[in-house]
């Protein structure tokens, strides 16, 4: 990196890492992320003002090239990094089965990264990773929406007199290819009746495309209409 920095200089990386960072949020924009083209922007440029001002603090005089990783201002862009986490942290939601935000969280770790790259006047490494960044997020998007991938979905059902045995009832969730986790069910026994189902709950999982996914695999949607059964419950 050029040790003695000029406006030209400092113009020029913080213009590279605000159209880099630029680009990456707008697709996390476009697939209603919650940090977007803002929070993207703030991150990366956060970041090259950081190795801008350890650019501008280091001391030239009596310094080689190769004395500068040893200094303490390179700590600097170190605790960036690590501060960074935090904000990544907030972007990753937990809910039920589903994990959201890793990419979010994994996207701003990076365009911090990208920040220092320019800020530190690694131009030609800065655009090659802008590159490389927007085409995993665009790309990489798109094939992530073909592969086959498991799901996993909770099937809760309430039956009325004339319900199916739970056989038949084992048999029409094979058929739609699904394979059974868990299968809980109820039992009621009157003075002068047979025991009858009265619910079932079961854990299911299957595979299927990412864009193919159903909130409710067709199949099984199909129970619904199915003489005996008072209710039905799909969790996902």
């Amino acid at each position: 990196m050029p040790l003695e920095l000029h406006w030209q200089q400092i113009a020029l990386r913080l213009t590279l890492a605000a159209v880099a960072s630029l680009l990456i949020g707008l697709n996390r924009d476009e697939h209603g992320r919650p940090a977007g083209m803002r929070t993207t922007m703030l991150v990366c440029l956060a970041a090259t003002l950081a190795m801008l001002q350890v650019n501008l603090l280091l001391p030239l005089s009596g310094k080689g090239p190769g004395n500068f990783n040893t200094l303490d201002l390179m700590r600097l862009p170190l605790g960036i990094l690590s501060g960074i986490g935090f904000i990544g942290a907030g972007a990753i939601i937990r809910r039920e089965n589903d994990t959201l935000g890793v990419t979010t969280a994994a996207t701003l770790w990076y365009s911090t990264v990208l920040g220092l790259l320019f800020g530190g006047g690694q131009i030609y490494l800065g655009i090659t990773a802008s590159i490389l960044g927007f085409l995993i997020l665009t790309v990489l998007k798109r094939v992530e929406s073909i592969v086959p991938r498991k799901h996993r979905g909770t099937l809760t059902l309430t039956f009325i007199d004339g319900a199916p045995a739970e056989d038949i009832l084992r048999e029409r969730i094979r058929r739609a290819n699904c394979g059974i986790e868990h299968w809980t069910v109820e039992y009621t026994t009157g003075e002068h009746t047979t025991s009858q189902l009265t619910r079932l709950e079961c854990g299911l999982k299957w595979r299927a495309p990412g864009n193919k996914s159903p909130r409710t695999p067709p199949h099984i949607a199909e129970l619904r209409s199915e003489p005996g059964i008072a209710s039905f419950r799909w969790d996902q």
